[in-house]
């Protein structure tokens, strides 16, 4: 009987000693995917995966990413492929955004987790951009490592995590380029985050506030976005395209 190559052996792959080969697989797989679909930069929603189809957020989640999808796809033929959709590729706000883009007829990245109850990939992510995570922090950095620009919606303990994750890593300038942050919704941002108790308790700089941008209404976030994305990473002044 011939020896199993060690790349073949399921019980060395899946054990505690290739833990290095796995995350890595983790960061090598989506970068040969997205590099072959000529995927470079991303538009990031995050949000909470309980809101329904027809509730007001899932809706202006929908909206909002319908008309971003539908402004990538009205720059220079060339860049038809920047600022695509992407969400952890779950329900709710994920599918939302996922299902606008499909509606402008764009492509969407999904970065889905194993989860206990996990559902798996929303259908209205594009099928050759659905990506399936094991480790939580490799999925977080294939979100951040492409983003642009991140829109968050209300949400629970991990959409928490994951603005936090990105405030953190431009507060620190270990993200050096430029990020628009959308907090949607005030009321709800008002009462989970007091960013004015951070200041007066001296936690954080006044100037960290203005690193979210709060709004209520999708055309605002949109023009806000495109406006910011066009100076930033289009070097368009003015937000003119």
């Amino acid at each position: 009987m011939k020896p199993v190559k060690a790349y073949r052996n399921s019980d060395f792959m899946n054990g505690k000693e290739a833990r290095a080969l796995r995350i890595l697989a983790e960061y090598l797989e989506p970068k040969s995917r997205l590099e072959a679909e000529g995927v470079e930069d991303t538009i990031v929603f995050f949000g909470s995966a309980r809101f329904a189809p027809g509730s007001p957020w899932y809706e202006a989640a929908r909206a909002l990413s319908f008309r971003l999808t539908q402004w990538s796809k009205g720059l220079d033929p060339a860049m038809q492929r920047r600022f695509v959709v992407c969400t952890g590729g779950g329900p709710g706000i994920m599918e939302a955004a996922n299902l606008g883009a499909s509606e402008a007829h764009g492509r969407n990245v999904g970065l889905t987790i194993s989860l206990p109850h996990e559902e798996g990939g929303n259908a209205y992510i594009t099928r050759e951009l659905s990506f399936h995570f094991h480790y939580f922090f490799m999925r977080k950095f294939w979100l951040s490592y492409m983003a642009k620009a991140v829109i968050v919606f209300p949400g629970g303990y991990g959409t928490l995590d994951e603005l936090f994750e990105v405030l953190t890593l431009v507060q620190t300038k270990r993200m050096t380029k430029r990020m628009p942050i959308v907090l949607f919704g005030t009321e709800y941002w008002g009462e989970v985050i007091n960013f004015d108790a951070l200041v007066r308790h001296g936690t954080i700089k006044a100037a960290d506030v203005d690193l979210v941008y709060r709004t209520d209404s999708v055309d605002d976030a949109y023009d806000w976005l495109v406006k910011q994305l066009a100076e930033q990473a289009l070097g368009k002044p003015g937000g003119m395209l």
